[in-house]
């Protein structure tokens, strides 16, 4: 099976190339632009900015199946003018051109990397440009395949860790590192978390499935866990003491109003559970790691400069 991978040169597009070549799939890996891979036997496209008007048809050329990585993610300090609109051109508008070229193309499954934060966006009047433009995404590509052969996944995960892992996840390693103690310990949330070997497995296992389903699944590593179990377990794959203090939540929420933190002061403090199960159900799977052994596998990898995720079980 021939497989385009787009955003290849992310963190989750490399490790998925890199997972799917090893499971014997014939990957094919579009770039927005030229950059150095370290991948062999991968062909390679360039298709520059992903919008309404991406060229996809080279890439697509006799391609069995397209898994979309690439898109516009969380902007830290965000400088459009209008953040929806720069969502909705790349995530949106991007996405639906991609998903008709493939349909032209014959393209028989067609996986989506979404976002939990499409749930978000369906079910609350506070959702982020990112988060709508992920639900609306969704959408987009519901109505490009609609009654075609062309097989529909959507899978919305949480946070994905692992080696080289961006944004929150590397913040967190930096501060326990650094032994800065963290105002957590009074939290009583449960957030879920999705380890990228899990995410590369369970793509393998979608793209295996027969052919003519339209699904969006729920994906994570197993229930969610705390924030102070999450750093305490992060803290203990990275050899370091987990220093936590207790702080009233109150107060917490408090300043992240007078510093404009509180979106980042929710994501350590709220609860986000996932339900996984229809997935796990529907290809038969179970993740090969669950929270702990993810932390202890991605800390392996660094520490041995292992180019990707551990494959098989612990």
């Amino acid at each position: 099976m021939r497989v385009l991978v787009t955003g290849a040169n992310g963190f989750v597009g490399r490790n998925l190339c890199r997972h799917l070549a090893g499971q014997g799939f014939r990957v094919r890996a579009s770039l927005r632009a030229k950059s150095r891979l370290e991948l062999s036997n991968i062909e390679t496209f360039i298709t520059g900015d992903l919008n309404g008007r991406s060229d996809w048809r080279a890439a697509l050329s006799g391609a069995d199946a397209v898994v979309h990585c690439a898109a516009r993610v969380h902007i830290l300090e965000e400088t459009a003018a209008d953040p929806l609109e720069a969502f909705r051109r790349v995530n949106v508008e991007g996405t639906r051109a991609l998903a008709r070229q493939a349909l032209e193309a014959g393209v028989k499954h067609f996986i989506f990397l979404s976002s939990i934060g499409a749930r978000v966006a369906h079910d609350s009047p506070d959702a982020t440009p990112y988060q709508i433009s992920k639900l609306e995404a969704e959408q987009a590509l519901h109505e490009v395949a609609g009654d075609s052969g062309m097989s529909l996944t959507c899978l919305r995960p949480p946070l994905i860790y692992g080696p080289e892992a961006p944004g929150n996840f590397a913040l967190l390693i930096k501060v326990i590192e650094r032994g800065l103690p963290l105002p957590l310990a009074s939290i009583r949330n449960r957030r879920a978390f999705l380890y990228i070997g899990n995410l590369c497995d369970a793509v393998g296992r979608c793209l295996e499935q027969p052919a003519g389903q339209k699904r969006c699944y729920e994906i994570a590593d197993g229930p969610g866990v705390s924030t102070p179990k999450l750093i305490r377990a992060l803290a203990a794959a990275l050899g370091r003491p987990a220093r936590l203090w207790p702080c009233p939540l109150w107060l917490l929420r408090l300043a992240g109003k007078v510093t404009g933190r509180s979106a980042a002061i929710e994501r350590l403090t709220g609860s986000l559970e996932l339900d996984s199960e229809p997935l796990k159900r529907d290809i038969d799977w179970t993740p090969p790691f669950d929270l702990d052994a993810g932390l202890a596998a991605s800390f392996a990898q660094i520490r041995n400069a292992s180019p990707g995720p551990a494959a098989g079980r612990p």
